[in-house]
């Protein structure tokens, strides 16, 4: 497992622990309020990294691989609905909210980052390693 990998799954078990911790805390903590920023910040830098360091080799490997093509677009058309849903949650809860609405809108959110988290862990990172290494 490349160096890059095992950075990038290290930071999928930081988010999904600061999102545990935000679900202890509640968001109408100020502490759980914090760690939602916090989260928020860490998967957006998580994104940008990946974006930066993973999609391009991914994507020079693709252009002569027709099947690694193929999964790129479906993760590509994937991760357009899970980041529009991850940050539509976040945005919502900034501030102070309802705590029904929060455990309904924060159990979607967290079933859909961990099966992303997965299929990246399962499919995605290891084509990358198929193709870097």
């Amino acid at each position: 497992m490349s160096p890059l990998i095992k950075e990038l799954i290290a930071e999928h078990l930081e988010i999904t622990q600061a999102l545990n911790k935000v679900k202890q805390s509640g968001v109408q903590s100020q502490e759980g309020r914090d760690t939602l920023l916090a989260a928020k910040k860490a998967l957006l830098a998580h994104l940008e990294k990946e974006d930066r360091l993973l999609y391009p080799a991914l994507n020079r490997a693709a252009q002569s691989n027709k099947s690694l093509k193929r999964t790129l677009a479906v993760f590509a058309a994937d991760m357009a609905t899970v980041s529009g849903s991850a940050l539509a949650f976040f945005d919502k809860y900034a501030g102070d909210s309802s705590g029904m609405a929060f455990a309904k809108d924060f159990g979607g959110l967290f079933a859909t980052l961990s099966q992303r988290i997965r299929k990246e862990e399962n499919i995605l990172y290891k084509k990358h390693d198929e193709v870097s290494g």
